[in-house]
């Protein structure tokens, strides 16, 4: 098993569904990130504008002052921003991140100048829903499977008419809510992950942290309790192609994989 690169993540908001305003102050959210570096995080994403059903959309110059304070205390961190709004990407090109994220799956050609301009990688993620929250959809797995599909090949498309280079690209099919209210959605893409690298021939990262599907297997009402749930679909995604897997519990994800690792070792 290639052990994927491990992104932790610190939501620096009011109303995200698992930790909402623990975080929102700067000096908890530094503190954070670097508490999840330490544990074994290979990346740092920072996210001010939560993406859930019941989420208030956050204004860019808010994002962007939520954000800069933190930013600026994380210096020498691989860093990645989490934000759907055109504006609040340009910004953050320019402070020289390591990765951006977008959760539409970069829709606004206005701001493909500015990425085709850029060196970071981009995250480009497939949603049901066009705006930036998730919205329910009764979808069967075999529907989440061709809408991914068709949507990964239009907007491969359109980047790589913008001149994105497309080795910069890294695919997130979504998981949970952002799939459809079925759970057998998100089971069908976490194991399908090796015919989406190979349909595509593109990196893929998995986010399965503490997701309602996981809840709706496990009876855990509270994304909190979903740890263990989590981390067994995080290491199934480690087994079977995911290059990054973004998590709320970095150490619990490294140190999984160390002793996965070393079990296999033990084999040969």
């Amino acid at each position: 098993m290639a052990r994927p690169l491990i992104i932790g993540i610190v939501n620096i908001t009011e109303d995200s569904f698992s930790d909402g305003g623990r975080f929102l102050d700067p000096a908890a959210a530094t503190a954070h990130a670097r508490r999840l570096a330490a544990g074994g995080a290979d990346i740092v994403e920072l996210g001010a504008a939560a993406s859930n059903v019941a989420a208030q959309r956050v204004a860019p110059d808010d994002e962007i002052r939520r954000l800069a304070p933190v930013l600026a205390g994380l210096a020498g961190t691989p860093l990645s921003i989490d934000t759907a709004e055109p504006a609040v990407q340009r910004w953050a090109l320019r402070q020289g991140i390591a990765y951006l994220n977008d959760i539409t799956g970069f829709p606004d050609s206005s701001v493909y100048p500015d990425l085709a301009g850029a060196a970071c990688r981009l995250v480009v993620m497939h949603a049901v829903a066009s705006e930036g929250r998730a919205q329910p959809a009764d979808l069967s797995g075999d529907a989440a499977l061709a809408r991914i599909d068709a949507f990964f090949a239009a907007r491969l498309a359109r980047l790589a008419e913008a001149g994105i280079a497309r080795e910069r690209l890294i695919l997130d099919p979504g998981m949970g809510l952002f799939l459809s209210t079925r759970a057998e959605a998100s089971l069908r893409v976490l194991t399908g992950l090796v015919r989406l690298k190979t349909r595509f021939g593109l990196p893929v990262m998995v986010s399965v942290s503490r997701k309602s599907f996981l809840g709706e297997l496990t009876g855990r009402a509270l994304p909190p309790e979903r740890g263990a749930a989590t981390l067994a679909a995080e290491l199934y995604a480690a087994a079977h192609g995911a290059d990054f897997i973004r998590t709320h519990d970095p150490m619990a994800l490294r140190d999984a994989l160390v002793v996965a690792e070393a079990l296999a070792a033990a084999k040969r």
